[in-house]
């Protein structure tokens, strides 16, 4: 489903140019889960950023089905976001003015994909009925995780992209929103890339990869 073929990506600096990606090469299937994994200042972050369209390869490729994101421009690339991918990050990012309803809504919105079925079974399964008309200012970090989550998953995307997405949570929540993220994927079409630190959390999706010196390495599958 997601091929990463050949990718180079560098960045300018006082000091010359600075190689982050060096012939990059990835393949996640549909309806899989894969672990990237690496040292602070591999290029994780940088590979997820990729292929989310929020910047674009030096050189290589980045395919889905048959859409190629170095050859699409801006506008394309926007659309491709708002369709086709669904983002988690560490921070939350929820909007601060939305109650939690409108939170969950605003991805499927933007993509035309509006389900009330489908967002009254996440809101059920993320635990979140009692919560729908607070502000992200009034739930504990575990709580917005969790609705980041479900706005993720409402417009029902192809490709979920997840950078530490428990990465500020203690341990047992931490483990509660890994636990509900994976039970929903079972239940969608989408498929999962997650940037992460953790040996433990990477043991719980079906496959893993390390980032070292630029390139992937196998680092073992369940």
């Amino acid at each position: 489903m997601l091929e990463v073929h050949g990718v180079f990506k560098s960045y300018a600096t006082p000091q010359g140019p600075l190689a982050v990606l060096q012939g990059v090469d990835l393949h996640l299937a549909q309806g899989s889960s894969l672990a990237l994994m690496g040292e602070s200042g591999s290029g994780k972050s940088t590979l997820l950023h990729l292929i989310a369209g929020l910047d674009k390869v030096d050189r290589g490729s980045i395919r889905m089905g048959d859409q190629r994101l170095e050859q699409m421009n801006e506008g394309q690339l926007a659309n491709w976001r708002r369709a086709e991918i669904g983002l988690v990050f560490q921070q939350y990012n929820l909007i601060g003015s939305l109650r939690v309803e409108d939170n969950l809504a605003f991805q499927a919105r933007l993509a035309g994909r509006h389900d009330l079925r489908w967002q009254a079974h996440l809101v059920a399964r993320l635990g979140l009925g009692d919560l729908l008309q607070r502000y992200p200012e009034q739930l504990s970090g575990g709580q917005q995780q969790r609705v980041a989550l479900g706005r993720a998953l409402a417009s029902r995307p192809c490709l979920l992209l997840a950078d530490e997405p428990t990465g500020s949570l203690d341990e047992h929540t931490s483990d509660e929103v890994l636990d509900l993220l994976l039970e929903l994927l079972d239940d969608s079409p989408s498929s999962l890339l997650m940037v992460t630190h953790s040996p433990r959390v990477a043991a719980r999706l079906a496959e893993k990869v390390l980032l070292h010196g630029g390139r992937l390495v196998d680092a073992g599958q369940r």
